[in-house]
C-alpha cells in the first residue's frame, strides 16, 4: 500500500509541476509583451532569429536544415552574414517544409509578425505613425490612443466525401500536381458552418449534409490566418461535381488507394515520362494533410 501510494504521489506531484512551469512560462510570456524593461532585459542573453525581406536564415548540416539562433543581431549587409554564418536566407514556403515542426511553427509566426508591422505603420484613424513597444505585441498611435494588435484572418478547411470518395482540388496557382482541400476565408457574421457549407456550395457545387471539426492551424499565406480544419459529408444523391473555374482548376473525386499513393509520393517523384504529373498532396506540415490522413484512417478503421 505503501508503494501504491508513492507512486500515485509522484505522479501527481509530476503533473503539479508540470501544470505550474507551464502557467509560470505563459504569464512571464505575457509580462514581456507588456513590460518594456522586463523585455529589454530579456534581450539581452535572449537568442535571435534572422530574416531578410521576410525570408529567415536557415543552415544546411548534412542533410538537415537548423535555424542559427544568434546571441546578437547587427545591421550586416545580407551577403556578409550568408557567408560568415554559411548559410541562406530561404523563402518562408520553402523553410517551413524543410525544417522540424517546432522550428516550423516559430518561423511562421516570427513572419506573420514581422509582416504585419511592415504593414501597420501608420494609424488608420490619424494618418499619423504608431510606435511598436520593445516586445512587438502591439503598435500605439499616441494622437489617437488608439492601440493595434495583430490579428489573424479565420480560413475554413474542408475535406470533402461522399462516404468512400474524398474530393480535393487545385488552383492555377499550386504546383505542378498538388491537390489539396476546398478552403476560404469567413465572410462577416458568418459561423464556421456557414462559411464551411458555402465555400463547397461555391467551389463544386455540392450541399454539406453533416460536418465536424478536425483541428487549427496558425498559416502565414496569404497573409496570417487562423486554419480551422473540417470534414464535411455531402448529400448521396447530388455527387456530380459543377465546379467554379473562376476559383479552381480541377476539382475531382479520389478513392482511397489514389489518395494512399498520392500521400507516399514525393513531388519530385510525380513527374511522368509524358511530362503530366501524378497527383500528391501538401505535406504533413500542414494541416490540409492531417485531414487526409485522418480520412484515410477513417476508411480503413
Amino acid at each position: 500500500m505503501a508503494a501504491i501510494y508513492q507512486a500515485a504521489y509522484r505522479r501527481a506531484a509530476l503533473f503539479c509541476r508540470s501544470h505550474s512551469t507551464y502557467v509560470k512560462k505563459m504569464r512571464y510570456l505575457n509580462k514581456l509583451k507588456e513590460d518594456d524593461s522586463l523585455c529589454r532585459q530579456a534581450q539581452t542573453s535572449g537568442t535571435f532569429y534572422l530574416f531578410h525581406n521576410l525570408s529567415p536564415f536557415l543552415r544546411k548540416v548534412e542533410e538537415k536544415y537548423l535555424i542559427p539562433q544568434l546571441s546578437a543581431a547587427g545591421a550586416l549587409e545580407r551577403s556578409v552574414i550568408e557567408a560568415e554564418l554559411k548559410g541562406s536566407f530561404t523563402d518562408l514556403r520553402k523553410a517551413l517544409f524543410v525544417v522540424d515542426e517546432d522550428s516550423s511553427s516559430l518561423l511562421a509566426s516570427a513572419q506573420a509578425l514581422l509582416r504585419w508591422h511592415d504593414s501597420h505603420q501608420y494609424c488608420s484613424k490619424t494618418g499619423q505613425p504608431t510606435q511598436k513597444n520593445v516586445a512587438g505585441s502591439k503598435r500605439v498611435c499616441h494622437a489617437s490612443g488608439i492601440t493595434y494588435y495583430p490579428q489573424m484572418s479565420p480560413v475554413v478547411i474542408i475535406l470533402v466525401s461522399d462516404g468512400s470518395r474524398c474530393l480535393l482540388a487545385r488552383q492555377p496557382s499550386f504546383p505542378q500536381g498538388m491537390y489539396t482541400a476546398l478552403s476560404g476565408f469567413c465572410d462577416i457574421g458568418e459561423a464556421v458552418e456557414e462559411t464551411a457549407r458555402r465555400e463547397v456550395a461555391e467551389e463544386v457545387g455540392l450541399e454539406v449534409e453533416s460536418l465536424w471539426y478536425s483541428a487549427s492551424q496558425h498559416w502565414p499565406f496569404p497573409s496570417s490566418c487562423l486554419m480551422i480544419a473540417c470534414h464535411a459529408l455531402v448529400r448521396g444523391q447530388q455527387l456530380e461535381i459543377s465546379m467554379n473555374s473562376l476559383e479552381l482548376e480541377e476539382a475531382r473525386w479520389f478513392g482511397l488507394e489514389e489518395v494512399m499513393e498520392g500521400l507516399k509520393r514525393e513531388p519530385k517523384s510525380a513527374k511522368q515520362d509524358n511530362g503530366n504529373f501524378l497527383p500528391w498532396f501538401p505535406p504533413k506540415q500542414a494541416i490540409a494533410h492531417q485531414l487526409i490522413n485522418e480520412w484515410v484512417k477513417q476508411q480503413t478503421s
